[in-house]
């Protein structure tokens, strides 16, 4: 565990010194500037958009985190009524299911860009507008809890059979099934994927800026592409990619923990 830890370690510092040398080698190449003075860019570029940047970077952690949120518990509890009712499930109900199922994938074919629009009545009604960092949360959870559930029921039907038949021989209920076989059996498993829901949530969050929805994606799109300001894009990219970085290393790490 130390070693893979110290390992893990050291990649990380190794990526964000590439990641910093990249920029650097970039803004040489792309300004013709002397080392010095592409540092002295660098540093004049943080400092003009620091604020409006740290702003932004809290509004996407608050998006990704409460849509992750919402979406691992809708997607847990439809994932749990499809393995209940599944044509394999611990009490099948082929009607529920195929309801369920069809809903699921209807859902998970739209594109985000497309739902956010269509859905904008619903998220007006229930948050008031339809602009703004928590409203945007909405949508964000609507597309995302689709894919959660399918997720976490494929975690579930990995977990052996045996296992689950066993449990039943003793008398456990359906809930006893769910809440102490499958769960923890395919907890590590939800979790690695739970990251990875995430990280996709982070994409929509960016596209969810074009609309008003604030966070990484709205300064990019007002500033760095609506004023040609492409050092705040350089800026939000590369804040987006040590985002991704650390929400893979986060559930790699709970991964091995809990395995």
């Amino acid at each position: 565990m130390k070693s893979d830890s110290g390992t893990q370690k050291l990649f990380l510092g190794l990526f964000f010194c590439g990641l910093a040398l990249a920029t650097f080698v970039l803004c040489l190449y792309l300004f013709s500037l002397s080392p010095k003075e592409a540092f002295q860019a660098i540093a004049d570029s943080f400092a003009r958009i620091r604020e409006e940047l740290f702003l932004s970077l809290w509004q996407t952690l608050c998006m990704v985190f409460l849509s992750t949120l919402f979406s691992a518990v809708i997607g847990f509890g439809l994932a749990s009524v499809m393995i209940i009712t599944g044509p394999q499930g611990l009490a099948p109900r082929p009607a529920v299911y195929a309801a369920l199922d069809a809903v699921v994938d209807v859902l998970r074919s739209l594109p985000f860009i497309i739902l956010i629009i269509f859905i904008m009545p619903l998220t007006r009604l229930v948050m008031g507008t339809a602009i703004g960092t928590l409203p945007t949360v909405l949508p964000l959870t609507v597309a995302a809890a689709p894919f959660a559930a399918r997720i976490i029921e494929a975690n579930f039907l990995e977990v052996d059979r045996g296992v689950v038949e066993a449990a039943r021989s003793f008398g456990a209920g359906i809930g006893q099934i769910i809440f102490r076989v499958l769960l923890p059996e395919a907890l590590p498993a939800i979790i690695l994927n739970i990251a990875v829901l995430a990280i996709a949530l982070l994409g929509y969050s960016a596209m969810a800026g074009a609309v008003g929805g604030g966070g990484l994606g709205d300064l990019a799109y007002r500033l760095g592409y609506n004023r040609f300001q492409n050092d705040v894009s350089v800026w939000c990219i590369l804040v987006l990619v040590i985002l991704v970085r650390c929400i893979q290393s986060a559930g790699n790490l709970l991964y091995r923990r809990l395995r």
